[in-house]
């Protein structure tokens, strides 16, 4: 089984740095990397340039792994590379916690866990393309446009990724939220409390992280993680 890590970074060594040394660290070695860099390369933006990879894969499997991103352990790919299904997701190391993923059936109220979490069937995922209507919500709409095509779903209990925090979604989280409401309403996914829960969750994880990591996370996960030096 190969896998295609498709990496973005403009302007970003540090962070595309940190990257390569997470994919290098994995004890398994049958991955391509692909990276598309704005500077080097011009593109129409983040998920202009994502489509750029998608063209590119020739992995069984595709990855997105921004600059900055970094697997959560070295065994992942080893991991993943067991899993035969079309759509893989698993929970996501963020500000020092465990964050687990939501079930897959909550898709239609919003992602499931962070995209770096995410392993797509490249299969699949050659018919689709991130729409670049939307800046802050293409990887929502390419989800769950994946997720209709795909037979085999499987979740892993445990960390696939380190998430960055402070990424343009995350700075512009109330334009992404109108976004995948436009999305929803465009697929005909009747969802009317969402925006409510998602406003909600927000003001609570911004005013009071503590208070967010008590609702939001899995007790049993409840645990600082210190990623290695």
């Amino acid at each position: 089984m190969r896998f295609s890590i498709i990496t973005i970074t403009k302007n970003n060594p540090n962070g595309l740095h940190k990257t390569k040394q997470s994919i290098e660290s994995q004890t398994y070695s049958d991955f391509e990397w692909i990276v598309i860099d704005g500077d080097k390369e011009p593109d129409n933006g983040i998920y202009d340039a994502m489509n750029k990879g998608i063209t590119r894969a020739r992995g069984d499997y595709t990855i997105f792994m921004n600059a900055g991103d970094e697997f959560a352990s070295s065994d992942v790919l080893e991991t993943l590379s067991h899993i035969n299904a079309d759509f893989i997701y698993g929970d996501t190391l963020e500000d020092g916690y465990t964050k687990p993923a939501t079930h897959i059936s909550y898709l239609n109220c919003g992602m499931v866990t962070h995209h770096q979490a995410m392993v797509y069937r490249t299969e699949i995922l050659k018919n689709l393309r991130f729409d670049e209507r939307y800046n802050l919500a293409a990887d929502y709409n390419l989800t769950l446009q994946f997720i209709k095509l795909s037979n085999c779903i499987y979740y892993i209990n445990k960390p696939l990724c380190i998430f960055e925090t402070g990424g343009v979604s995350q700075q512009n989280a109330a334009r992404s939220r109108q976004q995948e409401i436009v999305i929803r309403k465009e697929m005909n996914i009747r969802s009317p409390f969402t925006p409510y829960r998602q406003w909600l969750a927000h003001a609570i994880k911004t005013t009071c992280p503590p208070l967010y990591r008590l609702i939001k996370f899995d007790f049993k996960k409840y645990a600082p993680y210190k990623a290695k030096a």
